[in-house]
């Protein structure tokens, strides 16, 4: 007598490689492992560029990220349901979505860049290559489970593909920040990994000549995306030129990628002036620069009391160094600033060196290339004046430093009577960031005094310069100072009706709104005329000093 028992079986699957069962060689289905792992790399870099750029071009990295990423995932999902209805040709149509991912993945960063000046055009462009690109990867990955099912089951197949998958996406993620962006920067990351495409394409293709329909032809499309991106790769310098050369208006005379953000250096040929940007943002022209600097600088040195030691937080480009180095006084300079590069090319790049009359190399300074942040929580080092000249809060990463927290450890490293300053935006475009600074200033326990001025380059600008007990009324300004005087100062803490205070929150590393009110403020261009006044500050056209 003999017993049964059911045993459990591999669910029956119909792979329908060319409509047949076929006999793939282990070295065959090894470079489909590879694949695997490449597809997964390439996408995850497709993701992380797509949301740099729109994070170095537009802002709010948060929302760059988040919004490209979750696009992404919903056409993997689009192409992933797509498979269902391939019947046929599987290796050739998983050859084909890797040529046009060579193509269209290596050359997105181009096209962002190109499109950019265009505002109307860059958002249907950038959905547009999101879900291409997210929908070709979704198709592919089916592809290559049904292949591997079919010679180890359903359960190895999927989970080989799946673990290989994220191993891919692990090893993309940490390339991205680590080795390409630093190294290779935008362009040629997007066209290195859009050459990784084209080579699985080729190698594939050659691999199983056998299985596809047109191995000849699917070759030389992978061949021929290989030598348009070579070809993009050998022109890459000149695209990067013109693609910039959009977004500043000037000949650019030097550009770096660093680790940290991107730094162009323009010229214009006509008038001869300079200007910095960092990711885009525009830090000085030469022209004006001056009036910003010194209203920066000056107010806060020109107050009473000592004025021996200063820390300069921001300000690579070591113009604020320069005003500060004109009071006699000051003994101590200690410049933080989160990019040696930036630093370097202050120290070294004769536009630059002329501009701030070598003040980096002044034996009064001392360099420290740190977080701003990480810097304050940890120094030992007390000061009598804070300088705080860091880029506005147009991201969530910037927006600490603008932050209660941020200016009680501050407080904490100013010597009794000590000073502080910042620059805060404007008043007028972005008014409820401006505002906000003030209210997490006097949060963090300072007396206020805010001001602005007309800087061309900026339009109208504005600062917040702060002690603990009360604020300065008056100023021993330098004579010979271009711009900064008495009399500007006292017109600069007048704000018209429609600069009033605004109605704002308290900004904090954990909730950090800043960024978002920054963000809408320049969407919308002016702030709201209507918008509630603060409870300290409600007569229009009158100093708004330390009401508290």
């Amino acid at each position: 007598m003999t017993s049964t028992t059911n045993q459990p079986t591999e669910p029956n699957i119909t792979t329908d490689v060319q409509d047949t069962d076929l006999d793939f060689t282990r070295a065959q289905l090894s470079v489909v492992c590879v694949a695997i792992l490449i597809i997964a790399l390439c996408g995850i870099v497709y993701e992380l560029l797509i949301a740099t750029i729109s994070s170095y071009l537009i802002g709010n990295s948060v929302y760059q990220f988040s919004v490209t990423v979750g696009l992404f995932m919903a056409a993997m999902g689009i192409g992933s349901y797509l498979s269902q209805h391939l019947r046929r040709n599987l290796i050739d149509t998983f050859v084909l979505a890797e040529v046009a991912l060579a193509i269209i993945g290596g050359l997105s960063s181009v096209a962002l860049f190109a499109v950019f000046p265009i505002s109307k055009l860059y958002s249907p462009v950038v959905y547009t290559l999101i879900l291409i690109i997210g929908s070709l990867i979704g198709l592919e990955i089916p592809i290559v489970v049904r292949i591997l099912a079919q010679h180890g089951g359903v359960r190895r197949g999927v989970a080989d593909a799946l673990s290989l998958d994220y191993i891919g996406a692990l090893i993309g993620s940490l390339a991205f920040p680590l080795l390409m962006l630093p190294y290779l920067g935008l362009f040629h990351s997007s066209f290195a990994i859009g050459l990784l495409n084209a080579v699985v394409a080729i190698i594939t293709a050659i691999v199983f000549r056998k299985h596809i329909l047109r191995p000849r032809l699917l070759t030389g499309a992978g061949i021929a995306a290989v030598i348009l991106l070579f070809a993009a790769f050998a022109f890459s310098s000149q695209i990067t030129r013109y693609s910039e050369s959009q977004l500043y208006g000037g000949r650019i005379i030097t550009h770096q990628q660093t680790p940290y953000q991107r730094i162009v250096l323009t010229r214009d040929d006509t008038t001869g002036e300079h200007r910095l940007y960092l990711d885009g943002h525009i830090q000085f022209a030469e022209y004006d620069e001056y009036r910003y600097h010194e209203a920066l600088v000056h107010p806060v040195l020109a107050a009473p009391g000592d004025i021996a030691s200063v820390l300069i937080l921001g300000g690579g480009d070591g113009l604020a160094i320069r005003e500060v180095l004109r009071f006699a006084a000051v003994q101590k300079i200690i410049l933080v600033d989160l990019d040696p590069a930036i630093t370097d090319l202050a120290r070294s790049f004769p536009p630059l060196t002329k501009l701030n009359q070598h003040s980096l190399d002044d034996p009064k300074v001392t360099v420290v290339n740190d977080d701003a942040f990480t810097y304050v929580r940890k120094t030992n080092e007390r000061f009598d004046r804070v300088i705080i000249d860091l880029p506005d809060p147009h991201n969530e990463a910037l927006a600490k430093l603008y932050s209660v927290e941020f200016y009680r450890m501050i407080r904490a490293i100013l010597n009794p009577n000590g000073t502080l300053v910042t620059q805060a935006t404007s008043p007028y475009y972005t008014a409820e960031a401006y505002w906000s600074i003030r209210d997490s200033i006097r949060a963090a326990g300072f007396n206020t005094l805010s001001y602005h001025v007309d800087v061309p380059a900026f339009g109208i600008w504005g600062f917040h310069l702060a002690r603990e007990y009360s604020t300065p009324s008056q100023f021993n300004f330098l004579p010979d100072a271009r711009f900064m005087n008495n009399q500007v100062m006292a017109a600069a803490q007048v704000f018209a009706p429609d600069q009033q205070p605004h109605q704002t929150r308290i900004n904090s590393i954990f909730e950090p709104g800043i960024y978002l009110e920054y963000r809408q403020g320049l969407l919308r261009g002016r702030p709201d005329p209507n918008a509630p006044l603060s409870n300290n500050d409600t007569t229009a056209g009158t100093p708004v000093g330390d009401a508290r």
